[in-house]
């Protein structure tokens, strides 16, 4: 098969007999009802077929590029040339052909010496795509843990309060705030930094269930599909596919690994674009002056951290490990009755200090220690 692709529009047939009927434009927005949204920055990813084939075709020009992917490498930080194709939206909508991509990939790499291979390839990635779309077919329930043979049953909380500073990008961690903001205003962000906000809800600090993440992506992602967006947070919250449980996403060592200056951040967080690069992952931690001297004061420009790190991801292990070995236990047949005797057990066993309260955050400075992924 030849990945070549005519470039030539065809016009439209001719409208047929309408009768008496009035052939009319296309209605604006205002004249079906609606005002234009009011927006401060747009997604520079703009829809289409012909969006889609340029994208494609700039990707598959960088030959060394394309022979040399390797997921899951990558800087999650790179936002004005993002480290990826971004061909996803395209796929999702059909605007792209998942077997043209395939072909033009399969040309790349009978052209160059050598090239990654699956799963961490390009061609990984869409084999990865019929990984999800396969399993998910195959399993009932696949997009909630009630009844989801694969799923580990896990006491996640039921924090509607946390849940909102998470999507809301109001969690005092900058880079998790950074991420979350990019997902509102471009309805995108870059594989990497989706692990790290998924990790954080769930298995990693606030132990809010993996579902409700889930919900917030699907309505937020231009690429939302329904099969891999399921699927990931099946693998992020360690409830299926991966288990390594005790691996998370520092909220502050993971974003500084490849963007040690913040600017990530302070393109997405602007109250923080004065806050120095020392402090700019752990704002909290500057003295007053400083906050001072950058025009943000922690608390009141810019949230404080809802949750100790440390303390906050030691009890969210220690909430999988028990939850892993009820699952165990009971080879996985695990009741309702089972998860609220579990979390009622959980409760109990928690410390007061794995979550902030009003007076320790008047002490502006905590020491994290961090626990990176990578």
């Amino acid at each position: 098969m030849s990945s070549s692709l005519s470039m030539t529009v065809s016009s439209l047939p001719p409208v047929g007999n309408v009768a008496n009927f009035e052939v009319s434009e296309v209605p604006t927005v205002e004249e079906l009802g609606y005002e234009k949204a009011q927006q401060d920055e747009f997604s520079p990813f703009k829809g289409g077929e012909s969006e889609a084939l340029k994208r494609l075709r700039e990707s598959i020009e960088k030959k060394e590029w394309v022979a040399n992917f390797e997921k899951p490498k990558g800087d999650p930080s790179a936002f004005l040339k993002p480290a990826t194709t971004v061909l996803s939206p395209y796929l999702k909508f059909g605007c792209l052909s998942s077997r043209y991509f395939y072909t033009c990939l399969q040309d790349v790499q009978k052209n160059v010496k050598r090239h990654t291979l699956p799963p961490v390839s390009l061609v990984g990635q869409l084999l990865w795509r019929d990984f999800f779309y396969t399993v998910a077919f195959g399993t009932p329930n696949f997009d909630q843990m009630r009844g989801n043979k694969i799923c580990k049953q896990i006491p996640w909380n039921d924090d509607d309060n946390l849940l909102a500073t998470w999507r809301e990008a109001r969690t005092g961690y900058p880079w998790i705030d950074a991420v979350m903001t990019q997902l509102r205003k471009w309805g995108w962000m870059h594989h990497l930094a989706r692990h790290s906000v998924a990790c954080f809800l769930t298995r990693g600090d606030l132990f809010v269930h993996w579902e409700k993440g889930r919900d917030v992506f699907v309505r937020l992602l231009i690429d939302s599909d329904w099969a891999i967006n399921n699927g990931n947070w099946l693998w992020l919250s360690c409830s299926s596919f991966f288990y390594q449980y005790n691996r998370i996403y520092s909220p502050i060592s993971f974003g500084k690994k490849y963007d040690p200056n913040g600017d990530y951040i302070r393109h997405f967080l602007p109250v923080l674009q004065d806050m120095p690069k020392e402090y700019i992952y752990e704002p909290w931690t500057a003295p007053l002056s400083i906050q001072n001297k950058a025009k943000c004061i922690i608390g009141r420009d810019y949230p404080k951290p809802v949750v100790y790190h440390d303390s906050a991801s030691k009890e969210c292990k220690k909430k999988m490990a028990e939850a892993y070995a009820l699952n165990q236990k009971l080879s996985g047949l695990v009741s309702e009755e089972d998860l609220i005797n579990l979390r009622r057990k959980l409760e109990e066993d928690q410390k007061p200090e794995d979550f902030l309260d009003e007076k320790k955050c008047k002490a502006a400075r905590v020491v994290v220690l961090c626990f990176s992924y990578l």
